[in-house]
């Protein structure tokens, strides 16, 4: 059982899985980053200085009562919340990874349409007396003589 649970695991296919959630799990942090970091505060700042990842909705007070003007106040207090502002960073976060996703598939998609080699020129016509393959140039066909 060891011996082949061994030969399952070394499979070509798994490693590369297993090589390609690890590259994920490293292109998500990049990606939260540029989200939280790059993205979020110019948007915030458009919209009047607003940060998302503080947007939330007080579900029920916690030990200490409100007001809770930020979001980790609220979660000291152990104030149920609705956090959507958290939300709207994950959403954007996964928009830009499927639209990454996307180009990356679709630059591989056309290196394999380039790397595909066109078809070649045909080298025989078929006689239309007898059918027999024979080349495009010829006059006679060999089989049957008849004149084409």
């Amino acid at each position: 059982m060891i011996k082949e649970f061994k030969e399952f695991a070394m499979k070509g296919n798994v490693v590369d899985m297993a090589v390609g959630i690890i590259i994920g799990g490293a292109f998500g942090t990049i990606v939260k980053s540029l989200v939280d970091n790059v993205l979020m505060p110019p948007i915030g700042l458009l919209l009047g200085g607003m940060d998302f990842s503080g947007l939330f909705i007080l579900l029920k007070e916690g030990k200490t009562p409100g007001p809770y003007h930020t979001l980790a106040e609220a979660q000291t207090a152990g104030a149920v919340s609705l956090n959507y502002g958290l939300f709207l960073n994950a959403v954007i976060s996964f928009i830009i990874v499927a639209f990454a996703l996307f180009m990356l598939i679709k630059g591989m998609n056309q290196l394999r349409r380039e790397q595909a080699a066109p078809a070649a020129e045909p080298t025989t016509k078929d006689c239309p007396f007898c059918h027999t393959a024979i080349p495009i140039p010829a006059t006679r066909c060999p089989n049957c003589t008849s004149q084409l």
